[in-house]
């Protein structure tokens, strides 16, 4: 058994097509497909369901499969293991992030290209259920997302922060100092699509205030959310965690909505007897940041 037999049933498993795997994998779709039947001879085992296409796993080969993926992380953690104990950490560590945190990476990946400048990151926007997905799987490192979530039970957590969400505004509107809920609904809004865990926040503090809100657009880019909230005339609810990244003085302003909604974010990993050598790393220096004084500071100094 060979360690790209199981990298091409892994990236089959993903592209879902032989030859879209074939050129992840840098090789010719028929020398994909010997690999794959070779290591169903040396198992013994059906991997593969047969057709003129890519039809799935059979129930053994997602067995091989899971196997597989733990294989290859177990190989990238002694990689770096190696790599940390020379004078340098070198490798790639994979982030998933939850949209709205984004921005709030930042201040966790800043401090640790100073600490290991020669890791390189990879940060992907998902959503809550994707990381969840992508850990278990072993396609992320780690997960930047709502720690109050019940389906990352079983997962290495490192608290972050506490979000709170405030009413979004152009600078031009005149707003209340503080805002209520109700009002919120009555206001035209552009929001998160629902498939994100953002909005569904969101939408259940809008059913507590028992009202529903006056949605006019949907977006799942922040970017297209804060122009139409500064040259449109919408509004919008987000996270006080993003007001360092806004035009508080020209463009934009924000209100906090009462009752006010908190949710906690942080970290989460897989839970392992000892985090791979490079997510430990990076771990231990989220641990060591102090993010709520500078999020809570921008809420502070709002009109």
């Amino acid at each position: 058994m060979f360690i790209r037999q199981l990298e091409y049933l892994v990236t089959l498993a993903r592209e879902k097509h032989f030859a879209k795997a074939a050129e992840v994998c840098h090789v010719s779709q028929p020398a994909l497909s010997s690999a794959i039947r070779g290591l169903e001879k040396e198992l013994g085992v059906m991997i593969v369901q047969r057709g003129r296409r890519f039809l799935g796993l059979t129930i053994e080969g997602e067995r091989v499969l899971a196997w597989a993926q733990q294989t290859l992380a177990s190989l990238s953690y002694m990689r770096e293991d190696a790599s940390a104990a020379k004078s340098t950490m070198t490798g790639t560590l994979r982030v998933g992030a939850i949209p709205t945190t984004m921005t709030a990476a930042a201040f966790l990946t800043g401090p640790c290209f100073s600490a290991y400048p020669n890791i390189r990151y990879t940060l992907s926007s998902l959503t809550a259920d994707a990381i969840v997905s992508q850990l278990d799987h072993f396609e992320l490192d780690l997960g930047l997302t709502y720690l109050d979530d019940t389906v990352i039970e079983g997962f290495e957590k490192l608290h972050l922060f506490d979000e709170r969400y405030v009413l979004l505004a152009d600078r031009k509107v005149s707003l209340d100092p503080t805002l209520t809920w109700e009002q919120a609904a009555r206001l035209p809004l552009c929001l998160l699509t629902g498939k994100m865990r953002n909005r569904q926040v969101i939408e259940a503090a809008f059913r507590r205030a028992g009202v529903q809100p006056t949605v006019i657009l949907e977006t799942d880019s922040l970017f297209s959310l804060y122009a139409h909230v500064s040259e449109a005339g919408l509004f919008s609810i987000v996270p006080h965690s993003l007001l360092n990244f806004f035009d508080l003085k020209n463009r934009v302003q924000a209100r906090p909505l009462l009752p006010q909604l908190t949710r906690a974010i942080g970290l989460i990993a897989r839970n392992q007897p000892s985090l791979a050598p490079i997510t430990g790393a990076v771990w231990e220096i989220a641990r060591g940041l102090n993010l709520q004084p500078r999020f809570d500071l921008a809420l502070a100094q709002l009109p």
